[in-house]
């Protein structure tokens, strides 16, 4: 082998002696590096140009690198500069802007896309109407539904993530903003945000401007229109189980088993969350504005129930009701009278307590044979009709504390509601188990008379038998000017029935298969001097508004 191959091996592979001369001395190539590598040194003892390392411990032959000796920046949630140092010296750096995307479709302009003609395209659209958009307005729609369904989970949002919220508009709060959270067994004084402001300020609106003037319906067909769902703004977490419309002004009152009152200002657009109420560890079964408008009381699977105060925001819990205990395991299932002075609950043992609606107090115990199945109150507001499991009806008097009559429904087996019309309580319709509803007139069926004893001849026939549902009849809800009954049941998809009164036709052009119900947990409707408005809540917590307009 000759020199330079010698010489090659030696660049290539190394040699013994090249490797050792190589340790005892430390060959810097600048004196920068030489002392960059000193003030790193572990334990402090810097290895100065040309030292022997020998005589160095092994710990302090290796030092980390930490990088550049600068402060790393942030920028907070108000946008102000944050130093986070790492090393000495730091100091602010400004935030580098975003940079361009790498590639860019310059087809997506050009490119047009319809939103409403494939299915899974239509939860894209921002109203109804909306259809065809460009390539990169529908990226950016995917990018925004995908951020809907996933959103950020709070462990990844920075600190101060919470101090800017998304607004429905510039007057409205969020949900998180307006939502009270109490505690269903405190005993110490509950409160909510008064709302007094808004429901001073909007005396003048009813939900009547929806529709101008009111209309006599006809009988074959009915006249109506789909309006932005109630609970859009703000959707319930579980089945909505009561609704309620303030009697003056633009309001509705769901509530359901995620304990939780929402009150939504229908405006016909957007239907902004007004205010809410989160009762801990009570699933509400039963929630009701009272007809003055200026409370509410609502009731679960509790031994109390909770009235709020809309004007002061109070929420006051009643615990009890005095020498009744062992009647009223339960305070679920009430209702209001039409005046606002009463308030009945349905209790066990076939008893049902009635209570004063202001002071909570004790006035009377209306007892029937069996377990009550539903009860109405008259719109007078002073009698009460309860209806038992086996088809009985009572009609219980309160001012002379006893019943002025009973009758058996027709046919009546397995009763699950009974409802009075609220003019007059001309109409009252009783549903059962098996699907049937039978309608009354009471200047007819009644022969101007109230029936007497079981089994006698003065029992009454029904004007119409519906038929229409095959399922177990959970609603039953005249509206206010008493010309259509809503039928429904819960436990069937889109099984939901209109009414005409007084011909007592059911409507066949409503609703059709397309009618987005679902499974019908509650029906309410709206009063004023206007036109009709009916809410139907359903399985999924969405609340659909529907206008009924005239011919």
């Amino acid at each position: 082998m000759d020199a330079e191959e010698e010489e090659l091996e030696r660049l290539v592979f190394g040699d013994v002696a090249g490797f050792k001369s190589g340790l005892k001395v430390l060959d810097y190539e600048s004196e920068e590096d030489g002392e960059l590598l000193d003030a790193n040194v572990r334990g402090g003892n810097s290895a100065s140009k040309g030292q022997d390392i020998s005589a160095l411990l092994d710990d302090q032959l290796f030092f980390v690198d930490a990088g550049n000796d600068m402060a790393l920046t942030r920028r907070d949630t108000d946008g102000d500069v944050e130093m986070v140092s790492i090393g000495s010296g730091a100091q602010a750096v400004p935030e580098e802007a975003d940079e361009p995307p790498a590639w860019e479709d310059s087809d997506d302009e050009k490119m047009m896309i319809s939103l409403a003609s494939h299915a899974r395209n239509r939860k894209l659209r921002d109203t109804e109407a909306d259809d065809f958009v460009t390539g990169k307005e529908y990226s950016q729609r995917l990018r925004r539904q995908f951020e809907r369904i996933y959103p950020v989970p709070k462990w990844a949002r920075p600190p101060k993530a919470d101090t800017k919220r998304r607004r429905l508009s510039d007057s409205e709060e969020s949900e998180s903003d307006l939502e009270i959270d109490i505690d269903a067994d405190s005993t110490t004084s509950l409160s909510a945000p008064p709302l007094a402001a808004l429901l001073s300020s909007s005396a003048d609106l009813t939900l009547s401007k929806l529709s101008q003037k009111a209309h006599k319906l006809r009988p074959e067909v009915i006249d109506i229109a789909r309006l932005v769902d109630a609970n859009v703004a703000a959707p319930s977490k579980s089945a909505i189980q009561c609704l309620s419309f303030h009697p003056t002004h633009p309001l509705l009152l769901t509530s359901g088993l995620d304990s939780t009152m929402r009150l939504y200002h229908i405006d016909g657009k957007i239907n902004p969350l007004a205010s809410s109420l989160h009762i801990r560890q009570s699933a509400l079964q039963t929630a009701l504005i009272h007809p003055s408008g200026t409370r509410i009381v609502a009731a679960g699977r509790r031994r109390y129930f909770h009235s709020w105060d809309l004007e002061s925001g109070t929420v006051e819990r009643v615990t009890r009701v005095y020498g009744h205990e062992g009647n009223l395991h339960s305070m679920e299932r009430f209702n209001l009278s039409p005046d606002g002075k009463h308030i009945s609950f349905i209790g066990s043992k076939g008893t049902v307590q009635i209570l004063d609606a202001v002071s909570s107090q004790w006035i009377a115990t209306a007892n029937v044979e069996g377990l009550v199945a539903d009860i109405s109150w008259h719109p007078s507001g002073e009698t009460l009709s309860i209806a038992n499991t086996v088809g009985e009806v009572y009609e219980y008097s309160l001012p002379t504390r006893s019943f002025s009559a009973v009758w058996r429904d027709e046919g009546g087996v397995s009763t699950t509601c009974i409802s009075n019309s609220p003019l007059g309580a001309r109409f009252v319709a009783v549903g059962s188990a098996s699907g049937v509803v039978n309608i009354y007139d009471r200047r007819v069926s009644f022969g101007g008379k109230g029936p007497g004893a079981l089994g006698t001849a003065t029992d009454p026939k029904p004007v119409k038998t519906v038929e229409s549902l095959v399922t177990s009849i959970s609603t039953l809800e005249f509206s206010r000017d008493g010309q259509v009954l809503c039928i429904a049941s819960k436990n069937k998809k889109d099984a939901l029935r209109l009414v005409h009164l007084p011909s007592c036709t059911i409507y066949k052009n409503w609703p059709t298969s397309a009618t987005p119900l679902g499974k019908v947990t509650a029906v309410k409707w709206s009063g004023g001097s206007g036109g009709m408005v009916m809410a139907v809540g359903n399985e999924q917590g969405k609340v659909r508004l529907f206008e009924v307009r005239g011919s």
